[in-house]
């Protein structure tokens, strides 16, 4: 994947973004944040690895709607001031994702500060006649939840009502003077500054959808993001959010991962196959003892021939290009909440440094700490499909054990590839009353109108705010790409790209490993006896749960 070293200059100052291949799941991710579905909808994403939740406020006006509480939710988790370790996201883009969510953000911050401007013009200066109004709307909307067909009758019925005693009240005035004239202005001031706010919202809303619509079509639509460029050394603010950026794309690089049990290998998935290979070690001439070697031999010998993959005898295709790469595991409880990744002189920029790795490869096979894995990855399906082989090699007294497992994350969940549809209502004909035809309606209805004027003034505070109308709870421990992921085993061809990966990874392994072997004098004909039963055992794979034990 390679990085767009320009800045998209349509939307004004930007971060760098990502680009090229694999934006699908990138993509789908970010769109989340310039939805307006209703904040329950993603509690349908919830998969078998982590289930996101609702956290409620305490007034349902101040609700907020699912891409204002994702966008939120996202930022704070993954650049927030006390953020915790994440877990990577394996063929997505997670600065890409957290740019959109802060372009969102300031989209809707620019429609806050023009809504609160017209809330204090037209509300907070005639108070009496917005509580009037607003307690109307509360009521209308009370009343249009219920289950009773008479409900949307009696609530239409309730706002023509309040809308015939505002015209008597201003004819009928109670008072004289000046507060006759205040009361007119309460009750007129509201209802004009309503038509402002809808103008405010519908302009809003038009250009979050057309970004919604053109991430998932594939656009490259840019993340107006100009508070994450310093233009000057002062400018703290900003340089520290260029830092947490930074920080972030540091630490998707990571080589250090972690195994949570039956949920897997977080961000590559469950392990759905594995094969071992465990002989003795035997020396081949009777005469001659076996030439030390240790377990790291054997694995840089695999890693040099992991490489040859994509190559082949004919020019079908084939593996396009694989990431090769040596992971540092940990093992976490299934049920833990967070992570805490290797640190000390080790450790640099969240990457275990090559001496620490090989030490971690010969010496940490049995008992407590972390283990070394080889890794060969695909990235396919734009990024909707993860293929990880994984592959260890242990010595426990004579015996030499080789063990290849097959790990797979499936596509985005299907909410996030859902398109913006425009809201419609279906109306009988007028000279045709057995026919009916669909009438397109006001992006924002009356009811969200109201409800973005009420939360404008407060949300420069977003405490507050997230404690009035309640947040998303994310599942933890946090990764964008695994967190809302689907098996890949219901879509067919994807399925068959991950069994298929298994043979000649299986063959190449095992080859890589008897070679070595042999150039050691140990041998090999037990090895390769075994090694012929599974490459034979590997041609009928079929995924299951590996990692659930039946014991």
């Amino acid at each position: 994947m390679t990085v767009d070293s320009g800045y998209a200059d349509i939307f004004g100052p930007q971060v760098p973004r990502t680009a090229g291949e694999g934006q699908t799941a990138t993509f789908a991710l970010a769109s989340a944040a310039y939805r307006d579905n209703d904040v329950e909808a993603i509690l349908k994403a919830n998969n078998e690895w982590h289930e996101s939740t609702i956290k409620p406020g305490k007034i349902p006006l101040f609700k907020p709607r699912l891409g204002e509480a994702f966008s939120r939710a996202v930022v704070d988790r993954m650049i927030g001031p006390d953020r915790k370790p994440l877990i990577q996201s394996f063929g997505a883009e997670p600065q890409v994702v957290v740019e959109h969510c802060l372009a969102a953000n300031n989209i809707r911050k620019e429609r806050d500060n023009r809504l609160t401007i017209v809330m204090v013009l037209s509300g907070l200066l005639f108070l009496p006649g917005l509580l009037c109004w607003l307690l109307v709307f509360l009521l209308r909307t009370t009343i249009a939840k219920k289950e009773d067909k008479r409900a949307g009758a009696l609530a239409t019925t309730l706002l023509l009502a309040a809308g015939a005693l505002a015209v008597i009240f201003l004819i009928r005035m109670p008072f004289t003077g000046f507060w006759a004239w205040y009361a007119r202005a309460s009750v007129i001031a509201p209802v004009l500054g309503w038509f402002v706010a809808k103008q405010i919202c519908e302009r809003t809303a038009k250009d979050l959808r057309e970004r919604w619509d053109s991430l998932l079509a594939g656009s490259s639509v840019g993340a107006k993001v100009p508070e994450a460029v310093p233009t000057s050394p002062t400018e703290s603010r900003a340089e520290q959010l260029r830092q947490s950026l930074a920080k972030l794309s540091a630490e998707q690089q990571s080589n250090s991962v972690f195994y949570a049990g039956p949920k897997g290998i977080l961000g590559m998935g469950t392990r759905w196959g594995s094969w071992q290979l465990a002989e003795n070690l035997v020396q081949a001439d009777p005469d001659r003892e076996i030439h030390p070697f240790r377990s790291w031999d054997v694995i840089r010998s695999i890693h040099d021939q992991l490489r040859m993959l994509e190559r082949g005898p004919l020019n079908t295709g084939g593996f396009p290009k694989p990431s090769i790469r040596h992971w540092v595991v940990t093992p976490i409880a299934e049920g833990a909440k967070a992570v805490s990744r290797p640190e000390g002189t080790d450790v640099e920029a969240y990457q275990v440094k090559s001496h620490a790795i090989q030490d971690i490869c010969n010496k940490q096979q049995f008992g407590s700490g972390d283990r070394h894995y080889l890794g060969v990855q695909w990235t396919l399906w734009d990024g909707q499909l993860i293929i990880t082989m994984l592959i260890t090699v242990t010595v426990l007294h004579e015996t030499l054990r080789i063990e290849v497992t097959g790990h797979a994350l499936g596509p985005v969940n299907g909410l996030f590839q859902e398109k913006p549809e425009a809201p419609t209502k279906e109306v009988t004909k007028s000279l045709k009353p057995w026919e009916t035809r669909k009438v397109k309606l006001p992006l924002v209805n009356s009811d969200e109108v109201v409800r973005l004027a009420v939360r404008a003034p407060i949300s420069w505070y977003p405490p507050l705010l997230n404690w009035l109308g309640g947040t998303i709870g994310l599942p933890e421990p946090f990764g964008l790409r695994h967190a809302w992921a689907d098996q890949p085993w219901r879509h067919r061809f994807m399925a068959d790209d991950a069994l298929r990966a298994a043979t000649p990874v299986l063959r190449v392994v095992h080859a890589a490993a008897i070679k070595v072997l042999d150039e050691n004098g140990v041998d090999t004909e037990k090895f390769g006896t075994r090694s012929g039963f599974l490459s034979t055992a590997v041609q009928d794979a079929s995924p299951r749960k590996a990692d659930v034990y039946d014991a």
